[in-house]
């Protein structure tokens, strides 16, 4: 049987890999992407396949989006578009719920007048996190913090997945993403943390790193792998599990640890300087995956010194 998935913000980091995959994997792809933070050059590889179809556009567009579910009629959706950064969402707060909440409802309207099959949805396991004591990981049963509005309107479309899902008979997925990195990041915002220091450390450009007095080490986080994400959306595209799922290694690591780590596959020495920490910044997050293996057989595979191998492969690659 044909499928179809309509997948926003194809075109950034994450996305691009996706369709990708969904190529590979036999559906018909419809990406939209704004083109704000997502770039064409990442869909070089399968932009003229004949089952790829690129549209720039925003989600908040509801006659566009409402024309191109008529037109294409998704079995299913995946939705990465975001506003995903939590300190633009301190200073931008409106705009952070116009892109993350309103872009949304505007999915589900599309959804509602187009039934669809499955419904896979892109939240985060690190503004999403309890907070953390000890030797503790942050659960998809645990209480968020919500320290920030991107935190907010995360957790709500959560919910708002959750309650069209009832209402309207498709099933989803809600995807917890820990920090993600890997080919094609772009260094913007705390996600992009590892992107932001290897361009400074192949700069020779010293970096800062924003954190707490009582954490000289920096915030702690997980770090997954792109490759690891692109294959737990790819089972939850086949298997809908209709909950929510952490997607992380279960490993805390402290961003100065993180920097040194760069510094050693890269082969380079280059200094660190500290400052204080960004409003909204979560202090620790590490998440407990264990609902991902047992319901979808899904585990991170490469950890962080291979990751970071990887990707230096991919930059003199590149060269």
């Amino acid at each position: 049987m044909e499928k179809t998935i309509f997948i926003t913000g194809g075109a950034g980091f994450i996305g691009s890999h996706l369709c990708e995959m969904y190529i590979s994997e036999g559906y018909n792809v419809v990406c939209i992407d704004n083109l704000v933070s997502g770039n064409l050059n990442n869909l070089s590889e399968i932009v003229k396949h004949p089952a790829f179809t690129f549209v720039q556009g925003d989600i908040r567009d509801r006659d566009l989006m409402m024309q191109l579910f008529e037109t294409h009629k998704p079995s299913h959706v995946n939705h990465h578009a975001a506003q995903k950064s939590v300190a633009y969402s301190v200073e931008n707060p409106s705009y952070d719920l116009d892109v993350n909440l309103v872009g949304l409802m505007t999915i589900l309207d599309c959804v509602k007048a187009h039934p669809i099959e499955n419904f896979i949805y892109v939240s985060s396991g690190g503004a999403l996190s309890k907070k953390i004591e000890g030797t503790e990981k942050s659960s998809e049963a645990d209480t968020p913090q919500l320290i920030s509005p991107y935190a907010l309107t995360k957790f709500t479309g959560e919910k708002y997945i959750e309650m069209y899902a009832a209402q309207y008979g498709y099933e989803f997925t809600v995807v917890r993403y820990a920090n993600i990195y890997g080919p094609r990041q772009v260094p913007d915002g705390e996600c992009g943390v590892i992107p932001i220091f290897l361009n400074n450390i192949l700069a020779d450009k010293p970096s800062v790193l924003m954190t707490y007095p009582d954490m000289p080490n920096g915030c702690t986080r997980d770090y997954v792998y792109v490759a690891d994400v692109v294959e737990i959306n790819k089972l939850a595209s086949e298997k809908p599990v209709n909950t929510i799922v952490n997607v992380g290694t279960g490993e805390e690591i402290a961003i100065l640890d993180i920097y040194k780590e760069i510094l050693a596959v890269f082969e380079k020495n280059v200094a660190i300087f500290i400052e204080a920490p960004r409003a909204g910044d979560v202090r620790r997050s590490v998440l407990d995956a264990g609902r991902a293996a047992d319901l979808l057989g899904w585990e991170s595979k490469v950890g962080l010194h291979e990751g970071l191998t990887k990707l230096k492969k991919h930059l003199e690659i590149k060269k």
